[in-house]
């Protein structure tokens, strides 16, 4: 099983706090859509017809690009799919394809794009997973995070992808604001659960070097939220979501049950993947690719016929590191078994050695011959997981 995944760069505003790849300006909008048709021709061998599982549209913000620019995508991603991708809808009505059987086809959108005019236009692509970055249903907390929604806005958006047919919608939440109380969390959750969604992504709001919301911090104009603050709301997300039936199966992802994402998991999961556009990576299992993270000069390789890509070479202690770092954030935790079986009873016998701290700590816990975070763990995972790491030799 493998997966594609699609960067759309493109974003109306910049949220204070990004720091992905993006860009405000839409001037070479249609010049990179047909470079993403290249670039799928290009390197539709890449994944050696590994039968794809997943196909994602990320970004940026996908949902500024129109019916016409994923027709045109769709199109070219069916030849490595190898299968037909046919439409989601008939006459209106949810029809049982390939892609609804078979393919995870999730859409990022931010919610002030998501009208019924904008919904229309996209029913009868194959998209059955929509991805809505909402982050706050607190009017106060989307001004200072610069969306450009709002929480009425945000409730509209879901219910309108519903009544579209999609009955797997994610939402992303972020909690640890500035000025963020447990009255102010606790009423965003009730908000998202009354919307009958079936997945939720939390972050805790990061001040990255270079977004504006560092700019903020540097100039004391805001107070970051005290720790203890963020551990506690946290505890109660788990807590709450966990009494409504959310599995809670990566330390930022909850889900009810068979809605899990399958592309977030592959990532966990050592999943093969194949990345499109500017900044995208790539894994085969053995290289890691990352296309450059430059709208114009990617679309002017690709149109010379070169892959704007920079390579890394995965060695065996960058894999083991890897390794550790993507099963340690899922709940399943570290299989004891593989990891022995890819890296040998040496590695296994160092991994089991420098977690035996954390055991005694009850950070860390074996339960059927997984090593997997305790709840207490959650919290100090970055830690954890460096502790298990292997240091390259310099």
């Amino acid at each position: 099983m493998a997966g594609i995944y699609i960067h759309i760069p493109f974003c109306k505003t910049r949220c204070i706090y990004c720091d992905f790849f993006s860009s405000t300006s839409m001037d070479k909008k249609t010049q990179y859509v047909e470079a993403l048709c290249l670039e799928l021709e290009v390197r539709k061998d890449y994944l050696q017809g590994e039968e794809i599982q997943t196909i994602y549209f990320g970004g940026g913000t996908p949902s500024q690009f129109s019916k016409e620019d994923f027709e045109k995508l769709f199109a070219q991603i069916a030849n490595l799919v190898r299968r037909s991708l046919r439409l989601r809808r008939v006459n209106d009505d949810v029809v049982t394809d390939y892609a609804e059987r078979d393919v995870e086809i999730t859409l990022e959108a931010n919610p002030d794009d998501i009208t019924p005019q904008y919904m229309e236009s996209l029913k009868d692509l194959p998209f059955n997973r929509i991805s809505i970055g909402i982050q706050s249903f607190n009017d106060d907390e989307l001004r200072f995070l610069n969306r450009r929604h709002n929480a009425q806005k945000a409730i509209q958006a879901v219910k309108i992808c519903q009544d579209y047919g999609f009955s797997n919608i994610s939402i992303d939440l972020m909690y640890g604001l500035p000025d963020q109380n447990m009255k102010i969390w606790e009423e965003t959750l009730r908000q998202a659960l009354d919307l009958n969604i079936q997945h939720i992504s939390a972050y805790h709001l990061i001040y990255e070097e270079g977004t504006a919301l560092y700019k903020l911090l540097s100039q004391r104009k805001i107070v970051p939220a005290d720790e203890d603050l963020s551990v506690e709301l946290f505890s109660n997300m788990i807590n709450i979501l966990q009494a409504n039936d959310f599995e809670h199966y990566e330390i930022s992802n909850f889900a009810k049950p068979g809605f899990m994402s399958k592309h977030n998991s592959s990532y966990w999961n050592g999943t093969h993947y194949l990345g499109i556009g500017a900044s995208a990576h790539s894994f085969n299992g053995e290289v890691r690719h990352r296309n450059i993270a430059d709208i114009g000069e990617y679309i002017k390789s690709i149109n010379l016929g070169q892959l704007p890509l920079e390579t890394e070479i995965i060695g065996e202690t960058e894999a083991y590191n890897d390794f550790i770092l993507t099963r340690m954030r899922t709940m399943k935790g570290i299989n004891l078994n593989e990891l022995e079986t890819l890296f040998g009873a040496e590695k296994k016998l160092y991994c089991l050695q420098q977690a035996r701290k954390h055991i005694d700590n009850q950070t860390v816990r074996i339960q059927e011959n997984h090593l997997r975070l305790t709840h207490k763990g959650i919290f100090i995972s970055d830690g954890i997981m460096s502790d298990l790491f292997i240091v390259p030799k310099s």
